[in-house]
């Protein structure tokens, strides 16, 4: 009956889907182990997150650049890539976090602000196509850092992580679900070779990280 078969075969694509999730899952958590760089960092990459209305970081961003204020404070980077949302001007990441950096001691011209971080994937690209980075020091939780690590990897970049777990966070068990979705189309963004939709013209580590102002 074609009822029967049209219901097999939704059967067997959902299997599909799901082995492919499942294959897709385990590549980026072998893929993205943590290792330490051997030598000096061009950067630390801070993920954005969440930033409230008046402008301060929730606490999963807080701990992110915490985390990166650490890394600084002990001379492993140099510089620090704050990369977020800030599509509209009511809602602005990058900013929030070079705010919040500078009040803890980060002079402003090392603090390099990317616009146009509205993912990880676009993040980790734009840190090397744009800010013409290669061994990098990503910043974030660690449900989240094997992913960004394989992308960065996957991209032909070094990299290591620091995990800013310092806390418990409220809907980790959605951030965890939503998180084999999100391996999954890393492993599509790479194996399509995917452009960030603001790609932007490139800008020197070695400049004043505030002409990255906007």
């Amino acid at each position: 009956m074609p009822s029967m078969r049209k219901r097999r075969a939704l059967t067997f694509l959902g299997a599909l889907v799901a082995v492919a999730a499942l294959v897709a899952n385990l590549l980026v958590v072998s893929g993205g182990r943590d290792g330490r760089l051997e030598g000096p960092a061009d950067c630390a990459l801070v993920l954005g997150a969440r930033v409230f209305a008046d402008g301060s970081p929730s606490d999963i961003l807080r701990d992110r650049l915490d985390e990166s204020l650490a890394a600084y404070e002990s001379g492993r980077v140099t510089r620090i890539v704050v990369s977020g949302d800030h599509r509209h001007a009511s809602y602005d990441e990058p900013n929030a976090m070079r705010a919040y950096l500078e009040a803890h001691g980060v002079p402003p011209e090392r603090i390099f602000m990317d616009h146009a971080g509205f993912d990880t994937y676009s993040s980790v690209w734009r840190a090397k196509h744009v800010f013409g980075a290669s061994r990098i020091v990503v910043v974030t939780q660690r449900y989240h850092l094997s992913r960004a690590l394989w992308v960065a990897r996957s991209l032909g970049m070094e990299a290591e992580g620091r995990a800013s777990d310092h806390h418990l966070y409220r809907g980790m068990a959605w951030y965890a679900t939503r998180e084999v979705v999100s391996r999954t189309k890393a492993v599509l963004d790479i194996a399509l070779g995917r452009e960030p939709r603001h790609a932007g013209p490139p800008i020197s580590l070695d400049t004043d990280g505030r002409v990255t102002s906007g």
